[in-house]
């Protein structure tokens, strides 16, 4: 019953870690380069072209070529191998860096799944950095490849822009999956039944804490692309940027009200337990108060004196159990009409 979210290609079947590299020309795939070196150099020739190199977990020495190729800057590419990046846009020279957080929601466990893609985006070239088994690439490339050639047509700003919105659209997903979570874990806090919630209270509370670290910070760049930072992203791209910015923000404002209540069910809870131990409280002194009168009476008539009220009438023990009887089913009725039984 898990929904994860995955896609379960990683590397090339030859171990690689360049997963798909290609050149495209007015939004069609025109070839597959096996060398880098060769698919750098046409990108750079051919200004109608560019190429879209997909790579997975690269390290430093693996992205060096890359990097030389298309004049990547060093400090991006640091953040490229290294990973766990905060979302981010950075322009440098005539190319953008983009960090996006990548995500997978496993529901049988309530577990959200980070992953991370990098986006080196120039005129002619887009180079992605998967880390993580969250990613939505191959989807992607696949769905403008073969229903959106006309957007592909637009370039590398459209692959920044398909990405962005496929990450985005996956946070919409995950957000109400989590909210199905919160409804049925609201509903198991309020029920009659005793539960122990607090522990699946704490671990979606730091689920949804994650979220908000993936989705929080991507506001802002998403709304630099929106505005005009990156030059050849066209002026008509730009609303198509805005939507995603706002698919984000709606989102992040979905995201700080789960937190609001998961605090507030969390306090609810701790709330209940506090009832439910006062509860037990009172029921435990009623029976003890119960008890405790038997217990009085047969202590004073246990300890043998000669001269004792009714020691030596016929009915004396009988007498004495029925008083016990008496008294404590007084003490019931009067436990149980004050809510304590």
């Amino acid at each position: 019953m898990g929904f994860g979210l995955m896609d379960t290609r990683v590397r090339a079947h030859n171990g690689d870690v360049i997963v798909d590299c290609a050149i495209y020309r007015a939004g069609h795939r025109v070839a597959e380069v096996e060398d880098l070196a060769a698919a750098v150099e046409r990108a750079k020739k051919d200004g109608d072209e560019f190429v879209w190199i997909g790579l997975y977990e690269p390290s430093e020495e693996e992205l060096v070529d890359v990097a030389a190729g298309f004049g990547l800057h060093p400090l991006a590419v640091e953040d490229a191998v290294h990973a766990h990046q905060r979302p981010k846009v950075e322009r440098f020279d005539d190319s953008v860096f983009v960090v996006l957080k990548t995500l997978g929601y496993d529901e049988a466990r309530s577990t959200l799944l980070v992953g991370e893609i990098m986006l080196f985006v120039g005129p002619n070239f887009v180079v992605t950095v998967r880390h993580g088994e969250t990613s939505p690439l191959a989807d992607v490339r696949h769905r403008l490849e073969t229903h959106e050639e006309e957007l592909l047509a637009h370039g590398p700003a459209a692959v920044l822009y398909a990405i962005a919105d496929a990450v985005v659209d996956r946070y919409v997903i995950i957000a109400d999956l989590i909210e199905e979570d919160l409804n049925e874990l609201e509903d198991r806090v309020f029920s009659p039944e005793r539960t122990h919630d607090a522990e699946l209270i704490y671990k979606l509370k730091r689920e949804v804490l994650e979220f908000r670290r993936a989705v929080m910070p991507l506001g802002d760049p998403l709304r630099l692309l929106a505005v005009g930072v990156v030059p050849w992203i066209a002026p008509k791209a730009q609303p198509f940027f805005r939507d995603v910015a706002d698919h984000a923000q709606r989102v992040a404002d979905q995201i700080e009200q789960q937190d609001k209540l998961l605090t507030d069910i969390l306090h609810a809870n701790l709330a209940q337990v506090g009832v439910r131990q006062n509860e037990d409280m009172r029921r435990i002194s009623a029976w003890i108060a119960i008890a405790a009168v038997p217990t009085m009476i047969a202590g004073i008539y246990g300890m043998n004196f000669d001269h004792m009220p009714e020691l030596h009438w016929r009915y004396g023990y009988l007498m004495v159990l029925v008083l016990m009887a008496s008294v404590c089913t007084w003490l019931y009725r009067a436990f149980k009409r004050s809510g304590w039984l």
